[in-house]
This record gives C-alpha cells, sequence and structure tokens, in this order.
C-alpha cells in the first residue's frame, strides 16, 4: 500500500525511533537548525483544545477528504444528524453544523438518533447511524443515507437508503466500516437472540455499502468484569490497521464514569471472519482518570493529524463523576482528542484522557528511552515503557522566560530538584531549555542540567541533549 510504505520510509529517518511512536515530533529534527525550533504544539501535532466539540458523544471524525476534515456525533436531543467540516481539526470546534436529516415526527426512525458515521465509499458518501421508533424509542435499529455530492455538508445530496439488514431482527447500533486488502467489511453492535447479554461486536464482508455479503461472526460479547458494570455491552468499535496487524478498538459498560474501552486485535494475515483470528486484551485499555477529571471515555474513533502521519485517537468524555439520573440524557459527553502513540513492538499506547492544558511532549535521551516518574514520582530513564501517561509533561511558560514541568497524569505535580533527587512535587523548579540539532538540553534557573544517568534522571555539570516526540 502506497500509505504504508511512506509511513516505512518515515520510520527510517527518524533517529530511531519505533514503529509509529513520536514520528511527528522528531522527523524535522535534524532540520531544526536550518528552520528553527519546533514548537511544542507541532511536535505534539494534535489540538488541545478541551472539549474539541462541546455536546457531541460518540464522535466520529472522517480522514482529511479533498483537504476537509468532517464531524459528526450524538446530538444531546438525539433528533437529528449534524456535520461540520473545517480544513484542520482545531477548525471544527468553531466550525457551523448543517443538520443533514432530522428524524420525522412519528413512527418509524421518529426516536433516538444515535451515534452517526461518515464513510466515502466508491465516490459517494454514506451515514451509518441508529435509530428508535416513535412508540419504542429504544427499538434502535441501523439506517444508512447516501449522498452523490462530494460535499457532505450540502443536505440536498443526502437519501435515505433504508435500514442495514442483519441475520436476526434485534438491537443494532454502531456500525462501522473499513477496507483492508481489497475487501470491504463491517463492523457493529448487537443483541443477538439467546445470548443474556446487552450487546457483542460482530463482523462481516459487505457486498455493497449497505448489505452485508456474509453472515456474521460474533468476535467479542462483554464477559470480563470491566464489561459488564451496569451493563453487559460491547459497543462503538473503531478499526485502525497498522504495523502488520488490525486492532479494533470497543468500548464497554453503562455511559457513566465505568464507561471504558477495550482492544481486540488480529493479523493482517488473518480471516477477519473468523472469530479465533481476534484476541481480547485483557484489561481495559483507556478509563476514567480521577487526576486529569475525565470521566467515562468511550466511543472513540481514530483519524490522522494535518501531517499526515500522526495518528489522533476522538473520544467522549465528561469531566464530572457525579449524574443526575439515567447518564444517558445527561447532555455534557464532549469531543476530545489527543494523540495516539505506538510501542516499538507496533502495539498502541493510549495512555490516560488528558486533562486541560497545552502541547503535551515526551523526552527522550536517544533511542527507545524515554523519561518517566515512576511510582514514588521520581524521574528515571526507562527502556518503552507502557506507561505512556508517565513519560508524558507539559512545559508551561513563567516570567522572565523560564518554564516548568507539569506532569500529565499527575498534573497537580511539577519537576523539581530536590537535593540529589529529580522528582515531582507540588513546588516546581523553573528551567530553560535551549534547542539543539537533535533536541533540547534542559538548565535549572539555580544552576546545573538535567542529564539521563544510569537510568536516572539527575543534576550536573553537563547536559543531556533530550529529544522530544
Amino acid at each position: 500500500m502506497k500509505y504504508a510504505l511512506s509511513r516505512r520510509t518515515l520510520l527510517r529517518g527518524t533517529l530511531g525511533v519505533a514503529a509509529g511512536a513520536g514520528i511527528a515530533g522528531l522527523a524535522q529534527a535534524g532540520t531544526a537548525e536550518a528552520s528553527g525550533p519546533r514548537t511544542d504544539a507541532e511536535i505534539y501535532g494534535v489540538p488541545t483544545t478541551q472539549p474539541l466539540v462541546s455536546q457531541r458523544a460518540d464522535p466520529f471524525i472522517t480522514p482529511r477528504t479533498n483537504g476537509m476534515y468532517y464531524f459528526t456525533g450524538s446530538v444531546p436531543e438525539y433528533d437529528r444528524i449534524a456535520v461540520r467540516g473545517a480544513t484542520t481539526l482545531g477548525g471544527l470546534t468553531g466550525a457551523s453544523e448543517t443538520v443533514i436529516w432530522r428524524r420525522p415526527a412519528s413512527g418509524k426512525m421518529a426516536g433516538h438518533i444515535w451515534a452517526p458515521e461518515l464513510h466515502r465509499v466508491d465516490g459517494r458518501w454514506y451515514a451509518y447511524f441508529a435509530a428508535g421508533d416513535s412508540d419504542d424509542v429504544f427499538r434502535i435499529r441501523t439506517y444508512i443515507l447516501e449522498s452523490p455530492l462530494a460535499d457532505p455538508l450540502d443536505p440536498s445530496g443526502w437519501t435515505l437508503r433504508g435500514q442495514l439488514l442483519t441475520e436476526w431482527d434485534g438491537f443494532t447500533l454502531d456500525s462501522t466500516t473499513f477496507t483492508h486488502r481489497g475487501r470491504r467489511y463491517l463492523v457493529w453492535a448487537q443483541s443477538e437472540p439467546e445470548i443474556a447479554v446487552n450487546t457483542s461486536l460482530y463482523i462481516a464482508r459487505m457486498a455493497t455499502p449497505w448489505s452485508p455479503a456474509t453472515k456474521p461472526t460474533r468476535i467479542t460479547t462483554p464477559t470480563k468484569s470491566w464489561e459488564i458494570q451496569g451493563y453487559r455491552v460491547n459497543e462503538g468499535p473503531a478499526v485502525l490497521i497498522r504495523n502488520g496487524r488490525v486492532f479494533l478498538t470497543f468500548s464497554a459498560s453503562a455511559t457513566d464514569a465505568r464507561y471504558c474501552m477495550g482492544l481486540l486485535t488480529a493479523s493482517a494475515d488473518a480471516d477477519l471472519l473468523d472469530r479465533a483470528s481476534w484476541v481480547k486484551t485483557p484489561d481495559p485499555i483507556f478509563v476514567t482518570d480521577d487526576a486529569t477529571k475525565r470521566y467515562g471515555p468511550g466511543h472513540n474513533s481514530f483519524t490522522v493529524a494535518e501531517d499526515g502521519v500522526t495518528d489522533v485517537l476522538v473520544f467522549h468524555a465528561r469531566d464530572y463523576r457525579d449524574i443526575t439520573g439515567d447518564p444517558l440524557y445527561d447532555p455534557n459527553r464532549h469531543t476530545r482528542v489527543q494523540k495516539l502513540y505506538w510501542h516499538p513492538d507496533g502495539t498502541p499506547l493510549f495512555g490516560v484522557p488528558v486533562g486541560d492544558g497545552g502541547p503535551i511532549v515526551r523526552l527522550s535521551p536517544g533511542g527507545h528511552d524515554f523519561v518517566r516518574h515512576d511510582d514514588g514520582g521520581l524521574l528515571v530513564v526507562s527502556r518503552a515503557p507502557r506507561d505512556l501517561a508517565a513519560t508524558q509533561f507539559r512545559f508551561e511558560a513563567r516570567e522572565g522566560g523560564a518554564e516548568v514541568m507539569r506532569s500529565v497524569d499527575r498534573p497537580d505535580q511539577f519537576v523539581r530538584i530536590d537535593g540529589p533527587d529529580v522528582k515531582l512535587d507540588t513546588a516546581p523548579t523553573a528551567f530553560r531549555r535551549s534547542w539543539k540539532r537533535h533536541g533540547v538540553t534542559i538548565e535549572a534557573d539555580g544552576g546545573g542540567y538535567l542529564r539521563a544517568d544510569h537510568g536516572k534522571i539527575t543534576v550536573g555539570q553537563t547536559a543531556t541533549t533530550f529529544e522530544l516526540s
């Protein structure tokens, strides 16, 4: 594939960075002296506006199509499908919305309207969405809109193609579609007769964008403790194909603070219609975080940033835990985006749902080593750690050109020099960065440089140059 080839080419020139990890931050490090240092925002590569879009649950952002990103999601009223577009991800925040479809006043599809997705297939736009009926708003089935127009914001092009018919007539929602090796697939959530769960996930190969060509294969059903909190739910699938594997995220449990994300993985060479091809990660990969004040993260999608390389995680979450009444009718599930990172073994690193603040960077003394804090708050250097959040920091400006380093997963703590130790503390040390050819040196205002020394971060008279990604 042309895209995969360009990605591999980039990887070979990024100072030994692992597959997908930190590409946006390091791809131009070798030209920093010629073009000037890149800002932290350019290194991070993803908007930090919180939220990106208010009161939009089940968010979906298309890949950049003809220079535009298109966004849709569930509106709190559950009565329409609204789309907005912008040339940048950040531009979606203030972009105006167009209603491309509104539910009828009564009858079929006049109940709850949930989780629309936009897909460009064979030169046409398709919107997959779930709808209930006026006499039973929870009689949810999947329907498809179609538009032959190039611009999905033009409501005049949209017509109802009809209902997506599956193997049995049951509660059906959250359909997503993707292509792999020349074949188009559909993944969706459905309640299956005689299975005592709310929804499982199914996959089928597609004959057309609106009809399956094969019988469905159930690839996951909720059985683990984190999948059955409040409700027994697997829903909201999203697919990302990278590094010789097909990654499929999904959401689980009730739509309050217990909502979380899981991960299925299949080899890119496997038969995706064979249930045995899919392996479920035992623990959830994205959960509520009290420290960052992000609750119930889930129903995600993926897109790629403007650089064409940086993978972006799109999801919804509330910024408070306690909800009055049914969480389904609490309107404040907001759309958020953050950078998706990659481990050297080619698997994704999700970290925590990050809180308010500016762009995020990781520091590396070279290779696959990264600066992180340990459980006690000491700054150490580890080889390709999986606890992504412990490696993430924000540089925040102070008077006179100084900066402090705030921890992302412990946002009330900063990097502080305390005698021989460099650790997290509520009282920060002020630092100054100096940009070098392959990164930065970090000098404390009181004297001395941060340096990597036998697996620890220490202070000395000579500096370590840290790559930023």
